[in-house]
């Protein structure tokens, strides 16, 4: 039984750990249909961002929590302003843009703390007994807070009025403008929002993974699939995406190791988009968020 519970924890976990590094994307992508290739370089960031701030003394949780997801959306908001807004509508163009500026991400930051040695800093929390065996108290807190970060994203889009002002805004930009809404505004904080959550991940995750100049590069594949993977709806697409393949992903890395793990996960999104090329979201929870 004790080993059912361990198993059944670390599948938990993977789940979580795709659906945070995924969230941010899909606000960004599901939302505003922007096709960002730097998204891993955003996570990348926030890791480095909990790095540098805990190396000059900054308490972890200050700099996981705040300090990330700040420097982070500070950074969206400025790509968006510099950049993104000159390219709505345009997906290629976009998606050659960011990829320039995931490129240039990587350059600067190589620069500045070297390609080779990865910066690591140590997990907070210590292990956690399941019988007679243990679990990480961390991994147990990243599952805790993706949970309420999902929970937080969907009321901000369900309840609030940036929420609804996005939201109206990304289904018909004329018609929000022509009622007053500046669209343009709405445009800089959903992806100033989107490249924040990004920084919280990559801030959260960097106790686990370490950080490398191109470790946005082990992230971004695996965001895009389970967004496209989970269809339109932003939170129950993620959601869901993020269940299915990560489960599977789980799973198959407990039978046959991390690897046969990653061909699973692969190969499962491949057999789901040719099944339901919409994903998900496209056939089931279609009025979802």
């Amino acid at each position: 039984m004790d080993l059912v519970v361990a198993v059944l924890f670390q599948l938990t976990y993977v789940i979580a750990n795709l659906a945070l590094i995924s969230l941010g994307l899909a606000i960004i992508f599901g939302m505003m249909r922007v096709i960002n290739l730097a998204h891993g370089e955003f996570l990348m960031l926030g890791g480095y961002t909990v790095v540098v701030a805990t190396n000059l003394g900054v308490n972890i949780w200050v700099s996981m929590l705040i300090l990330a997801p700040l420097v982070v959306g500070i950074i969206g908001v400025i790509v968006e302003r510099v950049l993104i807004r000159w390219l709505y509508g345009r997906m290629v163009d976009t998606l050659l843009a960011t990829w320039g500026l995931s490129l240039l991400l990587v350059g600067i930051v190589t620069s500045i703390f070297g390609a080779s040695t990865a910066t690591t800093v140590s997990p907070p929390l210590g292990a956690v007994r399941i019988g007679d065996y243990s679990a990480s108290g961390y991994e147990l807190f990243l599952i805790v807070i993706t949970a309420i970060l999902l929970f937080a994203v969907w009321l901000t889009l369900r309840f609030t009025k940036l929420g609804l002002l996005a939201r109206g805004t990304m289904q018909n930009a004329e018609m929000a403008s022509s009622l007053g809404v500046s669209t343009s505004r709405i445009y800089m904080i959903t992806f100033g929002l989107g490249a924040a959550v990004s920084g919280l991940a990559g801030g959260l995750l960097a106790p686990m993974t370490g950080v490398l100049p191109t470790i946005g590069a082990t992230y971004i594949a695996k965001a895009f699939i389970t967004v496209i993977s989970g269809g339109a709806a932003i939170l129950a697409g993620t959601t869901a995406g993020s269940v299915l393949l990560g489960g599977i992903n789980g799973i198959f890395s407990f039978i046959a190791g991390s690897t046969f793990g990653e061909i699973a996960l692969l190969l499962a999104a491949i057999v789901l988009l040719r099944l339901m090329p919409r994903g998900i979201t496209g056939r089931f929870f279609r009025k979802s968020l």
